[in-house]
């Protein structure tokens, strides 16, 4: 195996189902060291720990929260490492209005997603949220302004929350 058991704080695995994360057949393993590869990062113990724990689906996760769920990884390693995904497009980076960014893995394990979409903060649990299918509306720009980049961010209470 290419990567190290990481210690996980049985707090989060009674919060949150973080236990999930690390728990992969050898062909999800062999997908996360294709992600990798097809973006040109040298797969590590540690990039490989770090891009497992960021896996969530469509939920982005924060560099506090990698830093609770990889108790065997410092600080500046988890932060070394989310500027090198970010530097070869293997995740993005999202300001939700929480003042700390949060983090989620761009595309699928199989396929790349490079299109601008629209994130949900949950004002009740503090979780962000890729709506991949839900992209950012066009808007007009007047003349002379170039358009860079796109933080569309809803507000609101997300399906665990709204139903408490």
């Amino acid at each position: 195996m290419f990567y190290k058991l990481a210690l996980i704080s049985d707090k989060y695995l009674q919060k949150r189902d973080f236990f999930s994360i690390f728990v992969h057949n050898m062909k999800d393993e062999e997908f996360f060291l294709h992600k990798l590869q097809h973006h040109d990062i040298k797969p590590t113990a540690n990039r490989l720990m770090i891009l497992r724990a960021m896996w969530r689906g469509d939920e982005a996760v924060s560099l506090m929260q990698l830093e609770r769920i990889l108790l065997t990884i410092d600080k500046s390693t988890i932060s070394r490492t989310l500027n090198l995904f970010l530097l070869h497009g293997l995740i993005h980076a999202i300001d939700d209005g929480s003042g700390s960014v949060k983090y989620a893995v761009d595309g699928d394990l199989e396929k790349d997603d490079d299109e601008e979409h629209t994130h949900f903060a949950c004002v009740e649990c503090g979780r962000t949220f890729c709506l991949k299918k839900v992209h950012v509306p066009a808007v007009p720009l007047p003349p002379g302004f170039q358009l860079q980049s796109v933080n569309y961010v809803l507000k609101g209470l997300c399906p665990d929350c709204a139903v408490k």
